[in-house]
């Protein structure tokens, strides 16, 4: 049941990130439902014939006074230069995991001061590798404290080039992470690899050093050329990660100048990305798969510039694939040459990602795992609460919740995880009717509000981020006290991925997860998690009247939007969907919840689109 396609036509035009809903696989597909149901993928593809996807040259070049230009030095590479205007839904969930990873800069610094985010034993001389550790634990879910990240292995130890040691020792790291410890010295061997590592391992620094290396190796070419080889490709699956890798390649070249990093990502102009490319020393090129696509297509010898990689990383294949990127990969594996060594980096090893290693590796790369069976899971310090609650009570439950942990915490930091960007507005909008200290982020905000709103977070204490996943994924947000989850998760994997939000770098966090009881067949999918249920939070009367109240002040248009993607997520939700009956019973239930007892009406066309066209309950106009 796809929603209405009226928004994408002026969506789709304005649409600047390079990817489309092209073929995004299935397992997202319930989180592309995640909006209101405003998507039709008909007429997204219709609207992105041409190139497939990006708006061509001239007409980008037009537009491009539209973009925020926050992309505008190559230094402010804070992931900023996004549309700032409203961006129609099926953005959200094209990007959504990709929009929020930018707190770039702080965050890194302070993942690395955590010495969290760094990654390397045998090309290093010496032997005091994970081996003589005896069982080390080799991930950081297993194991106490930020230190235990860290194998006993020094960077010194490895045959890198002084001064890239120097820029290693400038970073401040000084010990390998047990996945750089594992994964470096056969990096720097020159072999092919297929990591299996998490995010947050420091599994960049370990794909990054090596290729530094085999530029410096290289003879120099003419700097003023214009067309430079591009020595180094790193495809990532979002803009966020790609800002994150880049910033990280900036630290480890501070004392290499002649060597120059660029990104390419969607959301800013072409033309710009195009100019800096041209300006600066480009040997490392880190990008979303979409829009290096764009320039393979659109700017004048950048293919050639493509025949001098001798080092290709894809990182995170698992999410590249998940986003469907496939097709993307397997034209930018033909475009660079086969004299070359790769390095694939994937969370999880799926026959998809075996297919990708078999187009994309040597025959005889390596497979390194560095995840422990079993530590996919959730961090283990992460206490898991349940509390299951009929939907009426949901929003006084949600206060009390919140109200509670912040008599408890004074230094409370609070994500607040919802199914949809319209329920997150409306919760948000509801927490600060109450007087709490409240920040939003979705899709229905731009990027550079996103970004700022992030950083905030990152740094503050004493808030509540109300969220909707477009800040799920990789996203470091160091402190967090409690990560909140409302309503039933897309999947096991998400559930995960939001949970993860705390309690990283051995610091103690508490999930908590609020359910309908009849989204209870959730559970069965984490089943194998240390997740207890809670007893039910007193509510009293006052308590109650005060929410109520509270909800009666939010505008009406964002509870008619709220329900209306409500109803598109339960419905994208196999379990729910399946009976519309029901299913428009339990949406007249949440409509209630909200303090409306009729229903809002929704337009014919997006209940056409969800497949609920004449189920009695619903209101059409």
């Amino acid at each position: 049941g796809m929603p209405s396609s009226a928004p994408l036509e002026k969506g789709g035009k304005m649409y600047s990130d390079s990817r489309g809903l092209r073929s995004r696989k299935k397992p997202i597909d319930s989180d592309l439902d995640e909006e209101e149901g405003e998507v039709d993928f008909r007429s997204l593809k219709r609207d992105r014939r041409g190139n497939g996807s990006m708006p061509s040259s001239p007409s980008l070049a037009k537009r491009g006074k539209m973009y925020s230009n926050s992309m505008a030095s190559s230094s402010s590479l804070g992931g900023g230069g996004r549309l700032s205007f409203e961006i129609s839904d099926e953005e959200e969930n094209v990007d959504d995991d990709e929009a929020d990873l930018s707190g770039s800069e702080e965050d890194f610094l302070s993942r690395v001061e955590n010495q969290e985010d760094i990654v390397v034993q045998d090309a290093c001389d010496s032997k005091s590798s994970a081996q003589e550790q005896g069982d080390a634990p080799t991930t950081p879910s297993t194991s106490k404290g930020a230190d235990s990240y860290l194998s006993q292995t020094r960077f010194d130890q490895c045959s890198l080039s002084p001064l890239s040691l120097k820029g290693i020792k400038a970073a401040g790291y000084e010990r390998m992470t047990m996945v750089q410890e594992a994964t470096l010295p056969v990096i720097l061997k020159g072999k092919d690899v297929l990591a299996k590592a998490k995010t947050g391992t420091g599994k960049t620094v370990a794909f990054l050093l090596p290729a530094i290396e085999v530029i410096t190796k290289l003879p120099s070419v003419d700097r003023d050329e214009r067309r430079a080889p591009i020595n180094v490709l790193v495809m990532c699956p979002t803009r966020e990660l790609a800002n994150q890798a880049a910033m990280e390649a900036t630290k480890l070249l501070k004392f290499h100048p002649s060597i120059g990093v660029q990104v390419v990502i969607g959301g800013t102009r072409l033309a710009l990305e195009q100019k800096n490319m041209q300006a600066n020393p480009c040997q490392i090129l880190v990008a979303t798969p979409g829009r290096l696509r764009d320039h393979i297509e659109n700017t004048p010898g950048f293919a050639t510039r493509l025949r001098g990689v001798k080092v290709l990383v894809l990182d995170e294949a698992d999410h590249l694939l998940d986003m469907g990127f496939r097709k993307d990969i397997e034209n930018i594996v033909a475009a660079v040459p086969n004299q070359r060594q790769t390095l694939l980096f994937s969370a999880t090893v799926s026959d998809e990602v075996r297919q990708v290693c078999h187009i994309a590796l040597k025959r005889d790369h390596e497979f390194l795992n560095t995840v422990e069976e079993g530590s996919e899971e959730t961090h283990s310090q992460v206490k898991q609460l349940l509390v299951v609650a009929p939907l009426e009570k949901h929003f006084s439950m949600l206060y009390g919740i919140l109200t509670d942990h912040i008599s408890e915490n004074v230094d409370y930091k609070v994500l607040v995880f919802c199914t949809t960007a319209m329920v997150t507005k409306l919760v948000a909008d509801l927490l600060s009717e109450l007087n709490l200290n409240v920040r939003e982020i979705h899709s229905r905000k731009p990027q550079s509000y996103r970004t700022r709103v992030s950083d905030e977070f990152r740094k503050s204490k004493g808030l509540i981020l109300v969220t909707s996943d477009v800040s799920a994924r990789g996203v470091d947000y160091p402190d967090v006290t409690l990560v909140m989850q409302v309503g039933v998760p897309a999947d096991r994997e998400q559930y995960i991925h939001r949970l993860g939000r705390t309690g990283r770098t051995g610091k103690e966090g508490k999930g908590l997860l609020l359910l309908a009881p009849w989204e209870e067949f959730f559970l069965a999918s984490i089943k194998d998690l240390p997740i207890s249920k809670a007893s039910l939070p007193l509510i009293d009367p006052e308590t109650r009247k005060k929410v109520e109240r509270a909800l009666s002040h939010v505008e009406m248009k964002n509870k008619e939007s709220a329900y209306q993607s409500w109803l598109g997520y339960y419905n994208s939700n196999k379990n729910i969907g399946r009976d519309k009956g029901r299913l428009v019973l339990l949406a007249n239930e949440f409509s209630r919840s909200m303090g409306l007892d009729t229903p809002p009406a929704i337009p014919k066309l997006v209940l056409g689109k969800m497949g609920l066209r004449n189920v009695p309950g619903l209101r059409t106009k």
